[in-house]
């Protein structure tokens, strides 16, 4: 160790050089530590910027699909009920450029529709969607309002009288306390008035007559019964 501390002895004038050395170098470490740091900040805010921005479209897509659901939902309205076909046929009525336009915009829409929120990944597909969704609703609002202000206006007076005929036959055919043939009998009647004036959508035919067939036959059943007994 004598060695070493006569060393110190002749040299200890390094100990200040060396130590400065020693000094910048700890700057230099700390500076580095420190943009380390920044840089591990700032891929944080970027990475939960990223998550954010991608949960915010997510529920973005959930409110289009939701939007979406609600226009249809007012179409299927139309589509199950044919007696608010027969009052405002202009819904269904394809010379009608404003009914054109809605159901190219409804084909559109579907088309873009998504199976889940999680499905659109990039902000142009989300652009895309929402624009085919808010065409959508403006179409279908302009379509029935202008159904709802023509009605049946665009028959003539013969048209408006089968018109009201196949409404009334209609009713009968619904009616419960009505004989199952008197219902046959009223609707085969109410499609023929129907025929040439209004062009029925195929789910609005087969929910009343899926309706009309499923409550014939359970007034058949009992019928049944009481002659099986």
């Amino acid at each position: 160790m004598e060695p070493f501390f006569d060393f110190l002895g002749s040299y200890w004038w390094l100990i200040f050089p060396i130590g400065g050395m020693a000094g910048g170098w700890a700057r230099q470490w700390s500076k580095a530590s420190e943009r380390r740091h920044r840089r591990r900040v700032e891929l944080y805010k970027l990475k939960n910027q990223a998550i954010q921005a991608e949960q915010a479209s997510q529920a973005e897509v959930a409110s289009l699909l939701a939007a979406h659901d609600a226009v249809n939902q007012r179409w299927l309205d139309y589509e199950l009920d044919i007696g608010k076909l027969i009052d405002f046929p202009v819904m269904t009525d394809v010379r009608e450029p404003l009914t054109v336009a809605f159901l190219r915009a409804k084909k559109d829409a579907d088309g873009l529709r998504p199976a889940a929120a999680g499905d659109i990944t990039t902000a142009a597909r989300l652009a895309e969607y929402r624009a085919a969704v808010h065409s959508y609703e403006v179409a279908f609002d302009v379509a029935e309002r202008e159904a709802k202000r023509i009605k049946d206006h665009n028959f003539t007076e013969p048209e408006r009288q089968r018109l009201a005929t196949a409404r009334k036959l209609l009713n009968i055919a619904s009616d419960k306390a009505a004989t199952p043939a008197e219902r046959q009998t009223a609707y085969k009647r109410a499609r023929r008035e129907l025929d040439g004036l209004i062009v029925l959508p195929e789910a609005t035919v087969a929910a009343l007559e899926e309706r009309i067939a499923g409550e014939l036959d359970v007034r058949r059943e009992p019928e049944s019964d009481a002659r099986a007994g």
